[in-house]
C-alpha cells in the first residue's frame, strides 16, 4: 500500500490535472493536460489502496514489441515517487501503467495491482517482450521485459528510466497483450512442472531454467553444469557470436551444431539440446568432468592428444571458471 507522503503527492498531481491549485512545494504541473483528468475520488482510493482494483481493458492488435517500443521512448525519464507526469518524473508503476495507457491498454495504477492483470506467465524463460514483471511479496516493483533477460524500468529515487538486466528472479510475469490462444499455448509448451525446478534449487533464478531442466532430464546431464557453461559461454545471452564464429547461449560452432542436430543455435532450446548432447558424450568418453569441459571449450582431439587439459590458455581457464560458475549455483 503508497504511504502517506506517497498519498499526498498523488493528491497534488491529482488536483494539477483538475485544475486545482496545489499546496506549497507540490507537484503541482502547467503541462497538465485537463483532457487527462481521472475521477478523483477513485484515483485518490485506488491510490491509497481503499478502493477496487480498476478492471484491466486491453486493446485489439497490441503486440509486445509495440509495448517495448514505447517504453523505449521514456527513457532518461526521471524516476519521481507518485507521479504519473512524464514531464516531472515517473515511478516504477506509473511508467508500466502510461506505456500501456499510450497504446489503448488500461492497467491498474499500484504495482501490486498490475502483478494481477493479463494472465500467468510461468517463469522468465516463457516471458516474452511486453510482458509485466513484477517483484517481491508483496509486490513493490515492476518492469516491462524486453526479452534476452533484459528490462525497462524506472528503478528508484534518483535513478531514471532504463534498460537494466533482470537481477533477480521476478514473483510474477503477467502478459496483457497477445494473450490469446497461441500466446497461451506457447507459454504452456515453455514450462515444466514446478517439482523439477524445485529440485534444481537454485538454479530456479537463473535464465531459461526450465530449458536446462528440460535437457538435463532428456540427455542426463546436470541442469546446473548446463546453466553454468551457458553462463561461462555467453552470458546466458541466447544471441551472442564469438570472434571465432560460436553461436548462440551454448557457443556451438555451426559445424558441431549440425553434427548435433541443431538447426538454429540462436534458439534457446535448440543450443542448450546441442550442449548437453555434448557435454553427455564428453562425460561418457573422459569420465571426468574437468576434462569433459576441456573437450567442450578445445574439442575432444585435443584432450585426446595431450592427455588431459591441453596447455591453451583459453581452455586452462575455462575449465576452472565453468566448475566455479557451477559451484555458486550449489552444483
Amino acid at each position: 500500500m503508497m504511504g502517506l507522503e506517497g498519498v499526498f503527492a498523488r493528491i497534488n498531481q491529482l488536483n494539477a490535472q483538475l485544475g486545482i491549485g496545489a499546496p506549497a512545494g507540490g507537484l503541482a504541473s502547467d503541462s497538465a493536460d485537463p483532457s487527462d483528468a481521472p475521477d478523483f475520488a477513485t484515483e485518490l482510493a485506488t491510490a491509497t489502496g481503499t478502493g477496487p482494483v480498476p478492471s484491466t481493458a486491453t486493446a485489439a492488435g497490441v503486440t509486445g514489441d509495440d509495448v517495448v517500443t514505447d517504453a523505449k521512448k521514456y527513457l532518461g525519464v526521471p524516476y519521481v515517487f507518485g507521479s504519473t507526469d512524464p514531464s516531472r518524473g515517473l515511478d516504477c508503476s506509473a511508467l508500466v501503467q502510461r506505456v500501456y495507457r499510450d497504446l489503448g491498454v488500461q492497467l491498474p495504477r499500484l504495482a501490486a495491482q498490475q502483478a494481477t492483470a493479463g494472465t500467468p506467465v510461468d517463469g522468465l524463460a516463457a516471458a516474452r517482450p511486453g510482458d509485466i514483471l513484477a517483484f517481491d511479496s508483496p509486490v513493490d516493483h515492476v518492469a516491462i521485459y524486453l526479452g534476452n533477460n533484459r528490462m525497462i524500468a524506472a528503478p528508484k529515487p534518483g535513478d531514471h528510466v532504463k534498460i537494466e538486466n533482470v537481477y533477480e528472479r521476478p514473483s510474477h510475469i503477467r502478459r496483457v497483450v497477445g494473450a490469446g490462444a497461441n500466446g497461451t499455448a506457447l507459454a504452456r509448451a515453455a514450462t515444466v512442472r514446478p517439482a523439477a525446478l524445485q529440485n534444481a534449487g537454485s538454479l530456479a533464478a537463473v535464465p531459461y531454467a526450465d530449458m536446462f531442466v528440460r535437457a538435463s532430464a532428456k540427455y542426463g546431464v546436470s541442469a546446473k553444469l548446463l546453466a553454468a557453461v551457458a553462463k561461462v559461454e555467453s552470458g546466458y545471452n541466447p544471441r551472442a557470436v564469438s570472434g571465432a564464429g560460436a553461436r548462440g547461449l551454448m557457443q556451438l560452432m555451426p559445424g558441431t551444431a549440425r553434427s548435433l542436430g541443431v538447426h538454429d543455435a540462436f534458439d534457446p532450446q535448440e543450443a542448450i539440446n546441442g550442449g548437453a548432447k555434448l557435454l553427455a558424450h564428453n562425460l561418457r568418453e573422459f569420465g571426468s568432468l574437468p576434462l569433459a569441459l576441456a573437450a567442450y571449450n578445445a574439442g575432444a582431439g585435443a584432450v585426446h592428444r595431450y592427455g588431459g587439459i591441453p596447455p591453451y590458455a583459453e581452455t586452462q581457464a575455462y575449465v576452472p571458471k565453468v566448475q566455479r560458475a557451477l559451484a555458486a549455483l550449489g552444483g
